[in-house]
């Protein structure tokens, strides 16, 4: 039972705002420290790890798209902390050698597993078997060893050429660290100060870079955790106000996860407390995580130029006004594209069934099918065919995002979901990102939005709340994508970086400049993103935040913005729209007085 207890709080440990569930007091942590007292271990911890016969540079792990990784224990007690972190970073399947009879039988379960990082202990190191095991997989698998211990016994370790990441530390921060140096969460800092082995002497060892997220408390980033409890109190005032049954919030400084906690629940009948790990309808959020993430691309790749019209890329919008729209206009709001249109109120009874058929094929909710080809011929002719009224000035358009979508997919000859979750979403690490989730993923781990009484007629789960979107199968330009707060940290760290994450170049650093800062004379916009703008109730996105922040909002109650001057990651992620939409979390300002929280924090410092 105690095993059990302990999967369940899995990553309570590293702060004390880090929870899987909804309770605003605090639980017991896996790791007894907070504060101060942890950055110390931490850094004893780093004083303490090395990383031995790294030559062909396997640590940190990249190729994460093309890794099927196991985590293997034996003795090590820090084992649930240990794989907890790797699970931050990518999927990785967890398994006890202790429960299996045999090595072989061991070696049989691992063999779909291209990847295996090895826990082993002092005690585990006079087993004979395990040097066996460790000789065979290095020569079939790529291998980690990850030993804590004296290094007494590190000599039986010199035939083996697989990296070791070796901590003479036995802790369960030392567990937290060397997990998040396998992913480089976290630098190798330090070589052998002494000769432990014929091989391993004094002056030997690699050193790595920090280059994805560390997990950490806020002190590690020069705040103190009592100064964010006033986020626990605006949550008190939204779910008990109703102005959403809960969310989740992390924040990210100076590329260390300091503060991620879930509260509330997925309904208000409170019988599903929401996780960290939830997967949320992001809504607007989309616009820059998927499409505008796909048209940096291009552009950065001169297969896109802002510059171009819409009828070079779409013979359809030739004959109609939309001929020369620029997508440098589409991508600030600025083409004069009316705001939105509401496609499902035109929707005959012909046009849906109950039953999918080859008639009905596209999925709109549990029981709604449209018919066959029902965008290409109503509703993307209403768009080619739609006034331009406004051309040149500001008006927020959702349809310039379906422009957007059809514009890329023309260009890559790929569906919008299928490149993003290729070029980014996988290769990044991002776990629960992408399109369509109840695909992938149980109804569970997915927050629902609306209880739809006038179209779908339905509880929304794991199906995008937004109509048009709905009605093209669930991936439009403009909303589709379903994310967890951690996998929106790692891609807008990604951003925050200049382009670059996990040693991996995804942008360079000129083309998110030029798509993050403001290029419009009539607007706040950057491309695609949305930028702050002094001039809206109380300054927006928040009173703190500094002129560089880019970021979005989305219509279900989400958010990210980033904010270069201070190195901020924010994320909120919420369901204000279930069971119907309320307007209370916006004009509660939940959102912005809880970023807030996080300027002021910065700003007492320790």
């Amino acid at each position: 039972m105690r095993r059990n207890k302990l999967s369940t709080l899995i990553f309570v440990a590293l702060s004390g705002f880090i929870f899987l569930s909804t309770a605003c007091a605090q639980k017991p942590p896996l790791i007894n420290l907070t504060g101060l007292a942890y950055v110390n271990e931490e850094k004893l911890a780093e004083q303490f790890t090395v990383l031995l016969n790294n030559e062909q540079n396997l640590v940190p792990l990249q190729d994460l798209d093309k890794s099927t990784i196991a985590s293997v224990r034996f003795n090590h007690a820090n084992d649930a902390i240990f794989d907890s972190l790797l699970n931050k970073y990518t999927k990785v399947k967890s398994f006890n050698a202790l429960s299996y009879l045999t090595i072989g039988k061991l070696t049989d379960d691992l063999k779909l597993y291209n990847t295996v990082l090895l826990q082993i202990t002092d005690v585990d190191l006079s087993n004979a078997q395990l040097l066996n095991f460790i000789t065979m997989n290095d020569k079939l698998k790529k291998l980690v060893v990850v030993y804590w211990g004296s290094g007494a016994a590190l000599s039986k370790l010199d035939p083996v050429t697989t990296p070791v990441i070796w901590c003479s530390r036995v802790t369960p921060v030392a567990a937290a660290y060397a997990a998040q140096a396998v992913f480089g969460g976290v630098a190798v800092t330090h070589k052998l100060e002494k000769s432990v082995s014929a091989k391993y002497t004094a002056g030997s060892g690699f050193l790595t870079a920090k280059t994805r997220l560390q997990y950490t408390v806020p002190e590690a980033a020069g705040m103190k955790a009592e100064n964010l409890l006033a986020i626990d109190n605006i949550a008190r005032e939204a779910i008990g106000d109703q102005a959403t049954p809960g969310f989740v919030v992390l924040a990210a400084k100076d590329g260390k996860v300091i503060f991620n906690k879930a509260y509330g629940s997925h309904t208000y009948d409170k019988t599903q407390p929401d996780k960290i790990t939830d997967i949320f309808d992001i809504a607007s959020v989309t616009k820059i995580s998927a499409t505008t993430m796909e048209v940096m691309k291009l552009v950065e790749q001169g297969k896109l130029s802002l510059d171009s019209t819409v009828g070079s890329y779409l013979a359809l919008a030739k004959p109609t006004n939309k001929n020369n729209i620029r997508v440098r206009e589409l991508m600030l709001h600025q083409a004069g594209l009316i705001s939105y249109i509401p496609f499902y109120e035109r929707i005959k009874a012909t046009d849906h069934s109950s039953d999918s058929s080859a008639a009905y094929p596209t999925k709109v909710a549990d029981g709604y099918y449209m018919r066959k080809d029902y965008f290409k011929d109503v509703m993307w002719p209403q768009m080619l065919n739609s006034s331009l009224r406004t051309r040149g000035q500001y008006v927020y358009s959702d349809l310039s995002m379906y422009f957007m979508k059809e514009i890329v997919e023309t260009v890559t000859a790929t569906p919008l979901n299928v490149y993003v979750q290729d070029n980014f979403y996988n290769p990044l690490g991002m776990q629960t990102a992408g399109f369509l989730p109840r695909n992938r993923f149980s109804r569970d781990q997915i927050i629902p939005t609306e209880n739809d009484t006038y179209f779908r007629r339905t509880l929304l789960t794991g199906y995008v709340h937004d109509q048009g979107a709905a009605m093209v199968g669930g991936v439009s330009g403009h909303a589709g994508l379903f994310a967890s707060a951690n996998d929106l940290a790692i891609l807008y760290q990604m951003v925050l970086n200049g382009g670059t994450y996990g040693g991996i170049q995804y942008f360079k650093p000129e083309t998110v400049k030029q798509f993050t800062t403001r290029q419009s004379n009539v607007s706040r916009r950057g491309l695609g993103f949305d930028m702050w703008d002094p001039e809206v109730s109380k300054h927006y996105p928040s009173a703190m935040a500094s002129p560089q922040t880019y970021g979005h909002t989305g219509y279900t109650g989400t958010c990210i913005w980033v904010d270069p001057k201070t190195n901020l990651v924010y994320i909120f992620l919420s369901n204000r729209v279930y069971p119907k939409d309320s307007q209370l979390l916006v004009s509660r300002r939940i959102r912005p007085r809880i970023q807030d929280v996080f300027y002021e924090a910065i700003a007492k410092g320790l």
